[in-house]
Parts: C-alpha cells; structure tokens; sequence
C-alpha cells in the first residue's frame, strides 16, 4: 500500500497541463529587478551602488545574518538604480535594478568543468559553498538552505528527505527538472547528506509521476544510501510534517523543527542547486518557472533567469488571455493573486497560473451548516470552521488556545467547505495576530530580563 500522511487532505483536479514539456530557456531580459529580501530572514545588504557594472554570478547583495541569503547579479550589466519597487508580496521593497548588458560570468564560475574532487571536500567547505550560493529552498518557501544543513544544538538529523511531491494543481517545474536534471538532483542529494552527515536519503514523489519514479529508482543505483519512494496522491503532501509523515511515520509537534524528529527536508529543485553550487561555484540565478492556465495558448517549463519580470514569462507563453481574471503567483491551493505584472521572478517563485475569469470569482458566502468537512480536510487536525469565528470576533487568546498558528495555509478547508465560507482569510488574519501577540511577549520577558534590580 502506497504511503500518504494520516490526518485531513484533500484531492484537487490535477490540471497538469505542461506535463511532459521540455524546459525552455527563457531568453534575457532587457533588465532585472531583484529584490534585497527574497528568502525567509534578515533581508541582505546591498554590495553595490548605482552606476557600478556588474557580471553574471557576481555578489551585489550579501547576506544579512545567519538566517538569510547572499543575492547574485543573474545577467551582466550596469546598476541603473537602487529603490523601492514591488515585490510578490504586494509591497514595495528595496531592490537593484540592472539594465542587461550581455552575459559575462565571474571568473570564479566553472560551467564547463566537469563534476569532480567533490568527495574531497570537507563538510565545511561544502556548507561554505551553498551559504555563498545564496541557495535557498526552492519549494516556495526560501528558507536558507545553510540554516536547515546546521540544526540547533541538541538535534541530530539521521534522515534526509528530498521533496519531490509537487502536489499544487498546475504545477510541474519540479516534475520537468526531475526528468532532464535527474542524475544532478541525485548528486546534490548525496553532497547534502554528506553535510548532514546521515546514511539514508529518500526521494518522495507522487504516483502520478510515473515517469519521474521510474528515471529516478535507475538513477539511484548507482547513489548509497538513496532511495525513491512512490506516494499517494493526496495534498498537501509537499508540505514539510506532511511529507516526514508520510515517509517516516514521525510527528514533528506544535512548533517543533524537523530535526527535533531527526529529519531534514529540501526540495528537489534546492538539490539541483546545491549540486551546482559544490560543482560549478553556481550561485543560484537561474530556476524553472512553469507559466501555464486553462486558456493559455503556449504553457510551458521556462528556465529563467531571477529578476526577470514576470510579464516576460507571460509573453513567452503566447501572452495574458482576454478571459484571464487572475494572475496567481504559485499554485492555485496556496498561491497569491497579483496585480502587477512587472513583479520579478524571485528565488522561490515556482509557478504563475492565469486563472479564467468564470473560474477566479469567489462564490456567494453562505453560512455554516456544521458539516464539519473543514474538520476532516484539515492536515494539521485542527478545527477552521472555529478558528475563522473566533479569529471574525478578534478573540486571539482563544485563537491561540486552539493553535491557530499551527495552520499551514494549505487552502484545504476553504477549498472543501460547501457554503464557500473564506475559512483561510480569516484563519491567515488569526495567525498573524496571534503572531505578533506571542513576539510582543516574547519581547516583553526580554525587556524585564534587562531592568537592573
């Protein structure tokens, strides 16, 4: 029997309209507008100024802490300017702008060398490597990869778990470099599990990716200790504790890390780029976006450079279609819609879904009639239907009594919840004060702590 997670999911129609297609290579854009904080943490710190030229794979933001990335020029040019511009989340942010030039690669940067000495490298060098890369997770999430490769004192990771589910309706940019880049994402694979040093490393992938399943069990044989493993279908298995669930039978609690359960999780597409970083020096630059939608005449795989606005890949695509009544950066499921098309494809920007404007307006709300399919949809076995009562009437101690910040943001509820009630808006405000209710506190112990006696 096929392994899945335990509690709630659901199954969303497919819609995996660029499966199968070959990644293109998008070509490269007039300018590139890249944003100082494209990863969860301290924004970087700007390392060059207006005017300055720059080349492909060189620093011009470095990193602003232990949790956060260094950012490369992704094309050679000169920085035109240095302001706030909008980002993915709606918002302006500080970002560099660079007007392309040409493609000149830092000297540093190795393409045509072959995969060599990696075995002779030590485990820091290695983790030297991927900080200096800028690799960050490249699932949607944009954690650092260097924090998850240096678990907190006291936690011990014994297992390596490669995230190769892909479970959002529409997307296939994991699915497209499992297929062409299979044998690299094995080699970043084994260079990670060399960092943590574990013995064990399994791949998880979704049953409907027979082709990917098969490719990568081949592949392995010729990698210790690596393992594929076929899942159910059932999202929102790509999530983190869902996917450990799943593969290990472990439970990681209320807050906890992975590595509290002796895990760590990263994405197929971070172990493409670890593996260019350790081979080639690689910063990351460059990621797969899948551009796809019902009434999109030309959907694809593109590989893009990052900064690259996404009316670019739009374009590349055969254009915005008259009926599309939302551009949704992500998937549909966890997405976020834009309004904006000059927001540039950032480090942890996986896909855009044109969404039909019969398909993309919300249904009346009605009220609830206590079916409790919320209940059961839920993964983190909660209770939305609550969680969006007590979060409308501003009860936040309740709200955090009942653990609304372990919600993952899934969309399950609200895409199961047959009175089309907006369970999530409500739960996301929920969690977000409670938030800040919990940091204030926090902070409130600090501040104590410091008052002289």
């Amino acid at each position: 029997m096929l392994k899945t997670f335990k509690f709630g999911g659901v199954h969303p129609k497919e819609e995996k309209l660029t499966a199968g297609l070959a990644i293109q290579r998008l070509p490269l854009p007039k300018k590139v507008i890249l944003p100082v904080a494209q990863h969860i943490g301290v924004p970087a710190m700007l390392a060059v100024k207006k005017g300055d030229l720059v080349k492909t794979g060189m620093l011009i933001a470095k990193s602003g802490g232990f949790v956060s990335a260094n950012i490369h020029a992704p094309v050679s040019g000169r920085v035109s300017k240095i302001a706030e511009r909008i980002d993915a989340s709606g918002y302006k942010s500080l970002s560099i702008v660079i007007e392309t030039e040409g493609d000149i690669w830092e000297e540093s940067i190795t393409l045509d060398q072959p995969f060599q000495a990696i075995e002779a490298l030590t485990t820091a060098e290695l983790l030297l490597k991927i900080r200096t890369a800028g690799v960050v997770g490249l699932g949607g999430a944009a954690f650092p990869t260097h924090v998850k490769l240096e678990p907190p004192a006291g936690m011990k990771a014994d297992t390596l778990l490669i995230n190769g589910v892909e479970c959002e309706p529409y997307l296939t940019s994991d699915h497209s470099l499992m297929l062409e880049k299979g044998s690299e994402i094995l080699k970043g694979t084994s260079l990670l599990m060399k960092v943590l040093k574990v013995q064990r490393a399994i791949v998880g992938i979704e049953i409907n990716k027979p082709d990917a399943i098969l490719l990568l069990r081949d592949l392995a044989k010729n990698f210790q200790g690596i393992e594929v493993e076929p899942l159910q279908l059932k999202y929102p298995q790509g999530s983190e504790k869902q996917l450990i669930q799943a593969l290990t039978g472990r439970m990681v609690g209320p807050g906890a890390l992975p590595a509290s359960v002796g895990v760590v999780v990263n994405n197929v597409a971070t172990a493409f780029a670890v593996y260019e970083a350790v081979a080639f020096n690689k910063p990351l630059i460059e990621r797969v976006v899948t551009v796809t939608g019902k009434g999109v005449s030309k959907p694809g795989n593109f590989l893009v450079r990052i900064g690259t606005p996404i009316k670019e890949l739009i374009e590349a695509a055969g254009g915005l279609p008259e009926d599309t009544g939302k551009v949704i950066l992500g998937g549909p499921m966890m997405g976020k819609a834009i309004s904006n098309l000059k927001i540039p494809v950032t480090k942890g920007m996986s896909g855009i879904v044109l969404i039909q404007e019969k398909e993309a307006s919300r249904q009346q709300v009605m009220p609830c009639i206590r079916c409790a399919k919320c209940v059961d949809g839920c993964p983190m076995n909660l209770e939305p239907y609550l969680l969006m009562m007590i979060s409308e009437k501003g009860m936040w101690e309740q709200a955090e009594s009942n653990h609304v910040t372990d919600c993952i943001e899934c969309g399950s509820c609200s895409y199961t919840c047959p009175s089309s009630r907006p369970l999530l808006d409500y739960i996301r405000t929920g969690k977000s004060k409670v938030g800040k209710l919990i940091r204030s506190r926090q902070n409130s112990v600090l501040t104590d702590k410091q008052i002289p006696i």
